[in-house]
Formats: C-alpha cells, sequence, structure tokens
C-alpha cells in the first residue's frame, strides 16, 4: 500500500550522493518534502529536480528541506547534481525498498525487463513525521503540481 495522508512517514536510512548516511528522522523538526524520481539524467526528471533547485529558497522560507530520491547509485547522483547544480540531498535507493513503501516501482520500465524504478511521487512530512501531502504518478512524464506542494508546505505549522 502507498504510503496515504495522516500516516506516519516510514523512515529509512539510506545513501546520499556523497554516500554520506542519511534518515528521515534526521530532519524531525522540519517540514520535509520527499520528491521520488524515476532516474537521473531523464528529460522530465532533470526538469524536476531543476524545479526543486529553482524554488529552494521560497521552500526554505517555509522551513522546508528537500530530498531527492531515486534508485540511482550514488556516483551517478553525485554526477546528476554537479552537472545540474542542485543544492539538496539526492539518496540513493538502490535497493528499491523505500520507493516501493512511499509510492511504489514501475516494473519493468520502459520495456527493460527485470529494471524497476520509482514512481515519481512526492511526499510532505511535517515536523512530527506525518505525511500532509501524498501525489504519486502513474505516468513517469507527468510532473507534480508544484504551487501544490508549497501550498500543502505553507498549512504546515
Amino acid at each position: 500500500m502507498p504510503v496515504k495522508v495522516g500516516d506516519r512517514a516510514p523512515d529509512f536510512v539510506l545513501l546520499d550522493q556523497d554516500r554520506v548516511t542519511r534518515r528521515l528522522t534526521d530532519y524531525r523538526g522540519k517540514k520535509v518534502v520527499l520528491a521520488f524520481f524515476p532516474g537521473a539524467f531523464t528529460s522530465v526528471c532533470t526538469r524536476e529536480m531543476c524545479t526543486f533547485r529553482d524554488s529552494l529558497s521560497q521552500l526554505n522560507s517555509l522551513d522546508a528541506v528537500v530530498l531527492g530520491i531515486s534508485v540511482n547509485d550514488p556516483f551517478t547522483l553525485k554526477a546528476f547534481a554537479e552537472h545540474n547544480r542542485l543544492g539538496f540531498p539526492l539518496l540513493s535507493d538502490y535497493s528499491r525498498e523505500v520507493s516501493k513503501a512511499y509510492g511504489g516501482l514501475h516494473e519493468d520500465f520502459l520495456g527493460m525487463k527485470g529494471y524497476s524504478v520509482a514512481k515519481r511521487s512526492v511526499f510532505v512530512v511535517d515536523r512530527e513525521g506525518v505525511v500532509r501531502y501524498a501525489w504519486i504518478s502513474d505516468d513517469p512524464g507527468k510532473e507534480p503540481n508544484y504551487k501544490e506542494i508549497e501550498e500543502a508546505l505553507a498549512k504546515v505549522k
């Protein structure tokens, strides 16, 4: 079952693009935007992560942090972050467990048998670790509604 509004956000331990261990609980006391994306260096994912990058000052003013999550390895994520000058952590869910727990996976992605990627999804987690916004797309080409995300963050006290 995907995570829904009102659920306690499942904690996780993932490596970021610098192979530093990150836990969701490390961000307790802050609002967190979890942005799952199918794959680094693809057009829609690049646009999405760059939109978050370009919105960081607005998101920071709402006391929120962004964590990008994909199934890519930390080395690919580091290159992706550097190439696009992303100023937030990208987390490697190479085991796919966190993607499965939150929004699900696209199995046999683009006809590649056995290859699965995270469904594009966004979750807003409040300061206590409760999900206050959840959006999951079955269409990997669809971007989230960024205004809705900001509105959800603004509602979280």
